[in-house]
């Protein structure tokens, strides 16, 4: 009888994932089969295509000028992501190692700041960006997703320091390292699952931002794969093949990046609640 409960239990729960996992499948189903369909197909979009059309994706690429909005995108992406992780590791090991009131109240106002919502700072952040002509730069929008991105990096990596024990950095000094070299040589190699963890979190926010890039980015030669596809939309008409196929486009180097680190991701993630 438990048998059969046991059994029964699994039933459900794999039926439950296969239906959760079709679910979140739809809008990538629709998705292409609008990418592959010409604009004059009105048939329904749950409808596979009867032909396979190529011109939606010749249009994103030359008109979104999609090429130059991906390489603006990984330029800004890999650049944020450098300085999220080595600033957020950084930041993270003496409010991990050395328990303080001072580091705590540090980390609390760490995560008081993960709470506020970034567009409630526009306005300032704007006025500043402008004075200091950050405006449709590299380094004013990278800076600017950097800033809101490492809160979560240093929540991250500073839990997941606390399950590293001690021992290892105590023989390090005893054999002459300093806490910088420890730190280098012994710490960070050990944070590969939650830097895979950071990497995918704020990569993907950062590749897939709009909020700010709308703003600090409005030069032609500086937009990203967002403001690319946004551009199939207007007032007056509206592209959904063009801009379907644009986005099929710009989430490929997304599910790459997660298909190399997934399995670090998932060990970063579960790490955190292990002691």
């Amino acid at each position: 009888m438990n048998f059969i409960k046991h059994n029964l239990k699994k039933l459900i729960f794999g039926a439950f994932v296969i239906i959760l996992g079709c679910i979140h499948l739809i809008p990538i189903y629709i998705t292409t089969t609008v990418a592959f369909k010409k604009k004059t197909d009105l048939s329904s979009r749950w409808l596979l295509p009867r032909e396979l059309h190529f011109d939606n994706f010749i249009h994103a690429f030359e008109k979104a000028e999609l090429f130059l909005a991906m390489k603006n995108s990984f330029i800004i992406t890999a650049c944020s992501i450098f300085l999220i992780t080595t600033l957020g590791a950084l930041a993270a090991y003496p409010l991990a190692r050395h328990k303080s009131v001072t580091n705590k109240v540090i980390l609390n106002l760490i995560l008081a700041v993960m709470m506020v919502p970034p567009l409630s700072i526009l306005v300032p952040l704007l006025t500043t960006l402008t004075r200091i002509h950050g405006i449709n730069t590299y380094w004013g929008i990278i800076l600017t997703l950097t800033t809101f991105n490492l809160p979560l990096s240093i929540f991250l990596y500073s839990n997941f320091i606390h399950t590293i024990p001690k021992e290892l950095e105590e023989a390090a000094m005893i054999d002459g390292c300093s806490k910088f070299k420890t730190f280098r040589a012994v710490i960070f190699p050990l944070l590969k699952p939650i830097t895979a963890t950071v990497v995918i979190l704020t990569g993907v926010g950062i590749w897939n931002d709009y909020q700010f890039s709308v703003y600090l980015l409005q030069s032609q030669k500086m937009k990203v794969v967002t403001l690319a596809i946004s551009s199939f939309f207007s007032t007056s008409s509206s592209n959904l093949g063009a801009a379907a196929a644009g986005a099929i486009i710009a989430v490929l180097p997304v599910i790459v990046l997660y298909i190399f680190l997934q399995r670090y991701f998932i060990a970063g993630m579960t790490s955190g609640s292990i002691k």
